[in-house]
């Protein structure tokens, strides 16, 4: 149980040398930042299978780079000036737009989204911008109808060990939604006995659907604790999970569906290691199930995060499309890593032929696209 998503809420034992969280990186400090990322970390080496190679001729004329924030002071400038210090034929700059017009052509080749789940407007646009061949990190349609339901479901027909999860019905409800009419497709009373007994009892995990930066998540320890919680949730889509007891932690960068970082994190305390103490055999798995999980759901950039027990990895949380990539809460020696790495990633993105609507039918169906 984890947090998920967000620029502006961004998910942020061998006992290596701890990084402590600290708060969000002021606006002033940016520039700091910037330079010492030029130091990434080249000697790390995470788990890599080769990138596709274009299909066709690369395109030409001015490749741009768009990056889409919020309330993020430390690695988009970082980034961009990565980016643009590299004087590789490719630049990267803040997207500006207000007010977007049916099938307005854009300058940008990709745009990497951190922000849109939480601006709607934003996430119009990126709809359209993949309309007309941008690739957009991540896709904002599957970004769109992701949810961690459906996400525990394809994990299980993955073959990726998680926990078991339960969605259950709203507590509340819209205005004109009328419970007698509206709602004839929904049993009720809910059989509460039987949903417990499924996730494997108490103590469980209660948490939105659709939720982040560890809000609206639970630990539930009774039926009147459930009932509490629930109750108080709103128009929230809720999940019933089973509580995994872990006696270690894994949270992985995953970027461009091929590249897998893997760290060492404690949820309890949000803390970063700068090394992890996962056996080779661990290791593996773990990077097998990241492949696994971010090549089916799509997602460019990505964690995924895994409880261990008794030497099983539990994915626990892989719907996290704007992960946390901030230098307070990772540390110099990650950050410095997603740094340089997400400029290798939007680059060799930025000169192929890729697109977001590459997956879908629409896209395959456009004439002269």
């Amino acid at each position: 149980m984890s947090p998920t998503k967000s620029a502006e809420t961004t998910d942020k034992k061998t006992k290596p040398t701890k990084t402590t969280t600290k708060k969000a990186a002021p606006k002033a400090a940016a520039e700091k930042v910037v330079t010492a990322a030029k130091k990434a970390a080249k000697a790390v080496a995470p788990a890599v299978i080769p990138a596709p190679e274009p299909a066709e001729e690369a395109p030409t004329g001015p490749l741009k780079i768009g990056v889409m924030v919020g309330r993020e002071w430390s690695w988009p400038p970082a980034f961009i000036e990565e980016v643009n210090g590299r004087n590789a034929g490719v630049t990267a700059e803040y997207v500006k737009i207000g007010g977007s017009l049916m099938n307005e052509a854009t300058d940008y080749r990709v745009i990497i989204d951190r922000i849109s789940h939480e601006v709607p407007y934003y996430r119009s646009y990126l709809k359209n911008a993949a309309l007309q061949g941008v690739k957009v990190i991540n896709d904002p349609f599957m970004w769109t109808a992701d949810d961690k339901f459906f996400g525990a479901s394809l994990a299980d027909k993955l073959g990726v060990a998680s926990p078991k999860t339960v969605a259950l019905p709203n507590k509340d409800y819209i205005p004109g939604i009328n419970h007698q009419e509206s709602l004839r497709n929904l049993a009720y009373p809910l059989d509460w006995t039987r949903l417990i007994d499924y996730i494997g009892g108490f103590p469980c995990v209660l948490k939105d659907a659709h939720g982040g930066g560890w809000r609206d998540v639970y630990i539930i320890h009774s039926y009147d604790e459930l009932f509490w919680r629930y109750n108080e949730s709103g128009l929230l889509t809720m999940v019933l999970q089973e509580f995994i007891t872990w006696d270690n932690y894994a949270r992985c960068m995953c970027l461009g569906q091929n590249e897998i970082y893997v760290m060492k994190y404690d949820p309890k305390t949000r803390v970063y290691y700068e090394d992890h103490d996962f056996s080779p055999e661990l290791y593996q798995r773990i990077v097998n199930d990241c492949l696994k999980l971010v090549q089916a759901l799509g997602y460019d950039m990505n964690t995924c995060e895994f409880a261990i027990r008794d030497g099983v990895p539990y994915a626990i949380d892989f719907m996290n499309p704007a992960p946390d990539m901030d230098v307070n809460s990772l540390g110099r020696k990650h950050f410095d890593w997603m740094v340089t790495h997400m400029a290798d990633l939007a680059i060799r993105l930025a000169k192929s032929r890729e697109a977001t609507g590459d997956r879908y039918v629409w896209y395959k169906n456009l004439p002269n696209k």
